[in-house]
């Protein structure tokens, strides 16, 4: 089997039972990005000399015996807007053009503490503020199942990578459903863990209350492996909790007996394409011939999670991003007349059109004469979907339903209509408001050829649960490669002959 298509646990074991290096993954990595980055774009930076270089040391690191974790070896993408030392972080931003931290992130701290090695930082949607990975200021990703249909967003960049298998797992956030409405996308299979579980530090904010980081892989293994090795209490983020059940892998059982799996009917309504619905349906039905006891319920106020979500992730949006002035850092117009004019020009040439929108109107919402009317009212829902789910979860152990109402949309689609972009993130958004853990996994395929994604929300810090609902319906259905990866795919671009990441397209991504 090709080193690629292998999964991240599969891949770490092949290392540690010596069948291959980690320097033979690493360079089998950035031969897939190589091959394959003229038709998706994932990435953003690649750190090309520097992984070689570091899966070099943790090679003699696993010989000495003192790397023997599952992901030891095993390479990593890292989505842009978690910081990384020395290695450029730009949010996909003109406003962080040239931008390279000095500190790296926890969870990226905790996977090279874990030997995993970091090949390279993947394209998103602007700050985090989209969809489909189209706002972002470097050029769309395409998914890799079709590259004329968006991989959504905003960890597009994220969910192509390892559908398109240039990496066997990496990081992405969610903040309204941004990791799991991608992984539906793509085919691939994502972790929103509870808020908190994962430390926030070096994740540059969008919305401080909802973000959470969390691991995109190929399957259910690998995102609890994952998880186990990124979540930890960080006294650096004062979000951050202290946990003692964060061995998720104990919940790879695959025995859904007695589960009670509730699903709203809210989600099964209008809006939800039929193809989409029949899939879901058909998932619920192999969780209850598995022994789950599965049933309709009505949930409630799921019309309402939009408008609070966006009123509140807005807001926060609004007072985050006022640190990009080009004062301290990142991008400064050239030409102005006095402070207030520099700030104007550097912020207007420095952000797309969906921050700015998004900016202006967290901005409006949280002025005088409108905070009561919009931003606490939006509070006041956002603790009434709390309770909504608290409800839910007293007769329900796991909520099933669809990560997206539809498909991915082909690229241009969603931009000319942003309200239409926004309540595609209905069944998302709930989960970021009430702070709960879900899991998005592949389930199916439409009549286009494009992956249908399962939903499995559970309680705060019930993980395990979701984990075990998800694993056990898993191992129903095998995983598909997609046609990129399996090399079936029409070329976008077409990279030149002898094409090393040093000349050609790929040079400009190549971290110097």
């Amino acid at each position: 089997m090709d080193i690629m298509q292998a999964t991240a646990v599969a891949l770490g074991r092949k290392i540690k039972e010596k069948e291959i290096t980690a320097v033979e993954a690493v360079e089998a990595s950035l031969a897939a990005i190589r091959s394959r980055e003229p038709q998706v774009n994932s990435f953003l930076a690649i750190n090309e000399e520097g992984a070689i270089e570091r899966a070099r040391r943790v090679q003699r690191e696993i010989e000495a015996g003192r790397l023997a974790g599952p992901l030891a070896g095993v390479p990593v993408a890292i989505k842009d807007n978690l910081c990384t030392r020395e290695l450029r972080t730009t949010c996909a931003s003109r406003i962080l053009v040239n931008y390279i931290p000095t500190y790296t992130a926890e969870a990226v701290k905790r996977l090279e503490a874990a030997g995993a090695v970091v090949i390279g930082k993947t394209n998103m949607d602007e700050f985090a503020m989209g969809s489909t990975t189209e706002t972002s200021a470097f050029g769309v990703t395409r998914n890799p199942w079709n590259p004329e249909h968006v991989p959504g967003g905003s960890s597009g960049g994220s969910c192509a990578a390892v559908a398109a298998e240039e990496v066997p797992f990496a990081l992405g956030s969610d903040t309204g459903g941004s990791l799991r409405q991608p992984c539906s996308f793509c085919g691939v299979t994502g972790i929103k863990p509870t808020y908190g579980t994962v430390s926030r530090y070096g994740l540059i904010a969008y919305g401080s209350s909802l973000d959470q980081v969390g691991p995109i892989a190929r399957d259910v293994t690998d995102c609890a492996v994952i998880l186990e090795t990124i979540a930890a209490y960080d006294r650096k983020d004062s979000t951050s909790i202290k946990r003692e059940d964060l061995v998720f892998s104990q919940g790879l059982s695959d025995d859904v007996k007695g589960l009670r799996i509730g699903i709203p009917r809210d989600y099964l309504g209008e809006g939800l394409d039929p193809e989409v619905k029949e899939t879901i349906l058909e998932a619920a039905k192999v969780l209850g011939e598995k022994g789950a006891l599965v049933e309709e319920f009505d949930l409630g106020l799921t019309r309402y999670a939009i408008p609070a979500y966006y009123v509140i992730a807005c807001g926060e949006a609004s007072s985050n991003l006022a640190r990009f002035d080009g004062v301290k850092y990142g991008y400064r117009a050239e030409e102005y007349q006095g402070l207030h004019d520099m700030y104007k020009k550097s912020r207007s040439k420095g952000f797309g059109a969906e921050v700015k929108r998004r900016i202006m109107l967290g901005s409006f919402v949280l002025s005088s004469g409108y905070y009561d009317a919009y931003y606490l009212k939006a509070l006041k829902v956002k603790a009434l979907i709390k309770q909504a789910f608290d409800r839910a979860f007293a007769s329900y152990d796991v909520i099933l339903g669809p990560a997206a109402p539809a498909t991915a949309p082909k690229l241009g689609e969603s931009l000319g209509n942003p309200l239409q972009m926004y309540l595609g993130d209905i069944y998302t958004v709930s989960a970021n408001l009430a702070g709960l853990p879900g899991i998005s996994l592949p389930c199916g395929m439409d009549s286009r050829g494009l992956p249908i994604g399962l939903q499995l929300l559970g309680d705060c810090f019930q993980e395990k649960t979701i984990i075990r609902a998800a694993y056990s319906y898993e191992q129903t259905r095998p995983y598909r490669r997609s046609p990129l990866a399996a090399g079936e795919a029409m070329q976008v671009g077409q990279a030149a002959a002898g094409e090393t990441m040093q000349d050609g397209p790929l040079a400009e991504r190549r971290h110097l």
